[in-house]
């Protein structure tokens, strides 16, 4: 299939087809409205519900380190009310439909969302259109969320084996955009002004950085009017598209930086070994994932098999990649007595130093080429999975890829072409953060 222009280059008021069905996909299309604001729909035969969600591309590295939780606390206020509708009315409208709905912050997007029986997909796009759209950020509201969010830090503070890779990032990255913690700080979050809220939500929520997607029983053109009507105002405003407003701080480079402990009476020490990865887009990028399931993404994997099977030696431990528009992770995760992080580190670094040398076998990679392709399968199978491969393709690619498109990337990864993606990242820089009661042996 030949690639359809990205949407920058599509012009406000045309509608392209990105995908036509086949097997494991439908009808993928594109409508890009005045602004630039991107339409992006899936119809999925078969199913009774409809899956929508606005999206804007901006998240937690978009702010400067001053207003650090900025994006995440306005994620919070848009379900506060909006010129026409009481928070109250807002969720009771949704609770009244059996929507599942909510919203989450990333580091690079922040997203809206919610599923629906497909005859209150109208309703759907009314509700979360207006919160989107019409945001009042009441200053009242402002600092009742502001103690919710600092309850909602210290919550996640009381877990390590989550907070241990915020250490890492913050280790990793260093001082900029991509190493602070998307929830912001107790110090920034009691400080960020409601004005400073306000000025985000009207420089980032503005058409030509929004991306509304929608999957499963509906009508492509019945949901770009009813897109049309609730962002009439700002549509008639926005004029030309726009470019994307570069990243704060632009490109990310990783610091690396050794070892940091952070010293806690835990009963686990929580450990990340990681090194740079890869973004999406690289070609390699396949043989990446692979790598990353054949080393630690199930119980036949390697770091499983001799950490937790044959040594005992933890319970939880998996290798897994993050991928930023312009840098990734490979990362290690690993929960251990801490008499046995050593040992544990020891073990992962040798299982690292093997694959980097022989690479992996022919039933490793059929294994973990299997274990993606169903995974991958399975969790597209549902219209809240497809309405987010929708935002990651618009987010991350040039283009959109069916399933089946996905599978033969899949398939044509070979045993040498992982050797060499195994080599390159291995004789990469890594770092070690580990949160518990441990005094650093490895050293990095």
């Amino acid at each position: 299939m030949s690639s359809v222009p990205i949407a920058a280059e599509q012009e406000p008021g045309t509608t392209v087809t990105l995908l036509e069905p086949q097997g494991g996909s439908g009808l993928v299309r594109r409508t890009v409205l005045p602004g630039g604001l991107r339409v992006v729909t899936e119809t999925v035969p078969g199913v009774r519900s409809a899956a929508f969600g606005i999206s804007a591309a901006t998240g937690s590295r978009d702010e400067d380190s001053a207003h650090a939780g900025s994006a995440h606390f306005l994620e919070h206020l848009l379900f506060k009310g909006t010129t026409t509708r009481s928070a109250l009315e807002i969720a009771a409208l949704l609770d009244s439909v059996g929507a599942d709905h909510n919203a989450y912050t990333t580091k690079e997007h922040t997203c809206y969302y919610a599923k629906v029986l497909d005859r209150d997909l109208p309703l759907a796009v009314d509700v979360v259109g207006d919160m989107v759209a019409n945001s009042v950020l009441d200053e009242n509201e402002v600092e009742t969320e502001r103690g919710v969010i600092l309850e909602e830090i210290a919550m996640y503070e009381d877990e390590p084996a989550d907070l241990v890779d915020d250490v890492f990032a913050a280790h990793f990255f260093g001082d900029s955009p991509l190493g602070r913690p998307i929830l912001g700080t107790n110090d920034t979050i009691r400080a960020l002004p409601r004005e400073r809220i306000v000025e985000q939500y009207r420089d980032a929520y503005v058409p030509g950085e929004l991306i509304v997607t929608a999957a499963g029983s509906l009508d492509h053109d019945l949901l770009v009017e009813e897109v049309r009507k609730v962002f009439a105002e700002q549509l008639a405003a926005a004029g030309d598209a726009r470019p994307r407003r570069p990243r704060i701080g632009g490109p990310s480079v990783a610091t690396y930086g050794g070892t940091v402990v952070e010293s806690r009476e835990t009963e686990q020490a929580h450990i990340i070994l990681g090194s740079e990865g890869m973004v999406r887009t690289d070609p390699r990028w396949q043989a990446s994932r692979l790598l990353s399931a054949a080393l630690g993404g199930g119980m036949s994997s390697r770091l499983f098999q001799e950490v937790r099977e044959k040594r005992g030696l933890a319970y939880a431990v998996h290798a897994y990649h993050i991928a930023y528009s312009d840098i990734g992770t490979f990362q290690i995760y690993a929960g251990c007595l801490p008499e046995k992080a050593d040992e544990v580190i020891g073990v992962c670094r040798e299982e690292l130093a093997k694959v980097a040398e022989s690479g992996i076998t022919d039933e490793e990679l059929r294994r973990a080429k299997g274990q993606i392709q169903g995974a991958m399968v399975l969790g597209t199978e549902g219209t809240n999975a497809r309405m987010g491969r929708l935002l990651s393709h618009e987010l991350n690619y040039t283009r959109h890829f069916s399933v089946d498109e996905e599978l033969a990337r899949l398939d044509a990864v070979t045993v040498d072409d992982l050797a060499q993606v195994a080599a390159d990242l291995m004789a990469r820089p890594r770092a070690l953060a580990v949160i518990g009661p441990y005094e650093a042996d490895q050293v990095f």
